[in-house]
């Protein structure tokens, strides 16, 4: 069977690293989809979720708030400030911290308070629409 080493790491651990038979994550451009063998690139990830298909065919994923990836034809390797597991995801905690942004937006006094509180809204959403996927597909 073909496979593809597939790596994502945030900056405090190794959050998944095995083999899959495919990937796909939210590129800058739009989604992207990586099988073995895939033309080398490196691009920046969108927050949203990493859908690992393993090699056995169950399905792992992963929330990432934005980052890179590197993609060699063996290799996928996917860098973020944060990562969590699927199963990790706290949607009443993403809808508190969304509720914070979102107050935080109306309140900003400065471009760097607005732009700060903006960031964190769409991390937040995105991490809420990860955590609705995962559950659809159980």
């Amino acid at each position: 069977m073909n496979t593809i080493h597939v790596d994502v790491v945030s900056a405090e651990e190794s959050i998944f690293s095995g083999e899959a038979r495919f990937v796909a994550l939210p590129g800058e451009s739009g989604e992207l989809g990586v099988y073995p063998r895939h033309t080398p690139l490196i691009t920046r990830v969108k927050p949203g979720s990493v859908r690992i298909e393993l090699a056995d065919g169950s399905e792992e994923f992963v929330f990432v708030a934005g980052g890179i990836i590197e993609v060699q034809p063996d290799r996928v390797t996917v860098l973020s400030d944060t990562a969590v597991r699927g199963k990790d995801l706290d949607e009443e905690r993403a809808n508190v911290a969304r509720q914070a942004a979102q107050e935080a937006i109306k309140n900003a006094k400065t471009d760097l308070d607005l732009a700060t509180a903006q960031a964190e809204l769409v991390m937040m959403t995105a991490q809420l629409a990860a955590i609705r996927r995962l559950r659809g597909q159980r």
